[in-house]
């Protein structure tokens, strides 16, 4: 009898494909793949516990460096946790900015993904046609921010600051706008017949595979699971917007893509209400410790707010001793912070939930028996980010 062999080869960390320093140890029969191990590791950064040794508005920082794409998501996620230890209460100005901003953040990460997963299949076109949608949001957001990748301005309490002026308009135009954009993506790649030849069918996951794995995010909503965070448990206001759930049905690539395009039109959506529904008031709370700058016009009459919010910045605030969990729908998925305070200025202890490194964990059962090839599709479909992988 012949004697049956399996070659084992290196994915990564160097491959383009991996997004980052993934490196797959992939098992083979000929081109098929019988077994597949995600070995991670290779950008260790130990957020979780450089931030217990960091005062509260410190660790916001690090917050950025998770998932890059999405910043002010992760900012948001964090704040709200500590917020939720505070038991405090965000005016609904600074509610609505924060949604519209963390939708426009999670557009920018969806082009982000769309343009690099068409070019990882060979679809070179649309990265130019989606890079010049993010460039207009990234400007949008360091009009506001200051920051085009790590901003940082989303803050415990509130905001760092209120928006300029020319910031409204700004939005109100790309919102007019980017539904034609988006137009422009399907047209080259919806009904394409190689796209759809490279995606459909390929590494697909059932919902209870995906409800099995804890998978989160588009990835869930592909195979038909109806889970939002933002539907099923609404922070900052999101039950005030009108918007849909997009669904796929097979959890396969193509859905995937499908599902993150529809994705970004309901973003616009919500982006749109925000701006037309913006409410007066302040942009942080006013029962919060200080931990928003004053405005500049009050700087120069209170020089002792000033010094208050600097040395709160070094010294950090202590919140009552317990435990909190509060999570957002990030771009990728459910992004959760776990916090313990021991009633210090520093957190006890933090923990991440984070949706790259849930996800990542059921890729194997959905390239194992699929072809070596497909392994670019089903990686891009997952769309990870190492920073909040490796944290």
């Amino acid at each position: 009898m012949a004697e049956s062999r399996y070659m084992t080869i290196n994915m990564g960390p160097q491959h383009p494909a991996t997004h980052g320093v993934l490196r797959l140890l992939l098992e083979l029969d000929g081109e098929i793949i019988v077994k597949a191990e995600p070995h991670i590791g290779y950008l260790h950064r130990g957020i979780e516990k450089l931030s217990e040794s960091m005062t509260y508005p410190q660790a916001l920082t690090l917050t950025d460096r998770l998932d890059y794409t999405s910043a002010l998501s992760n900012n948001l996620a964090y704040c709200l946790a500590v917020e939720k230890l505070l038991d405090i209460n965000i005016p609904k100005r600074a509610q609505y900015l924060r949604v519209l901003m963390a939708e426009l953040q999670r557009i920018a990460s969806h082009l982000l993904w769309v343009a690099t997963h068409a070019l990882d299949l060979g679809a070179m076109t649309l990265l130019f046609y989606a890079f010049r949608e993010r460039e207009t949001i990234l400007e949008i957001l360091e009009l506001a921010t200051g920051a085009r990748l790590t901003p940082s301005f989303i803050r415990i309490g509130g905001l760092a600051s209120d928006i300029p002026a020319t910031f409204l308009p700004r939005v109100k135009a790309f919102v007019e706008d980017f539904p034609r954009r988006v137009d422009d993506y399907e047209t080259l790649l919806t009904e394409n017949i190689i796209w759809k030849k490279r995606t459909t069918n390929i590494a697909p996951m059932s919902a209870e595979e995906c409800i099995r794995y804890g998978v989160t995010g588009p990835v869930l909503r592909a195979s038909g699971v109806c889970y939002d965070v933002r539907k099923a448990y609404p922070y900052s206001s999101y039950e005030d917007f009108d918007f849909e759930i997009p669904l796929g049905s097979h959890g396969d690539v193509y859905d995937r893509y499908l599902v993150r395009l529809k994705e970004m039109r309901q973003s616009n959506r919500i982006v749109k209400q925000a701006a037309e529904k913006l409410p007066d008031g302040p942009f942080a709370a006013q029962d919060a410790p200080l931990v928003v700058p004053p405005a500049k016009e009050e700087v120069g009459r209170d020089i002792a707010a000033l010094i208050r919010h600097f040395k709160i910045m070094q010294e950090g605030f202590r919140p009552p001793c317990g435990e909190v969990y509060a999570s957002i729908e990030s771009s990728k998925g459910e992004l959760g912070f776990y916090l313990i305070s021991d009633g210090t200025n520093k957190p006890f202890r933090m923990r991440i939930r984070p949706p790259s490194f849930i996800n990542l964990a059921a890729l194997p059962k959905m390239i194992e028996g699929q072809m070596v090839a497909d392994v670019v599709a089903a990686i891009g479909s997952i769309d990870i980010v190492l920073g909040e992988i490796d944290r």
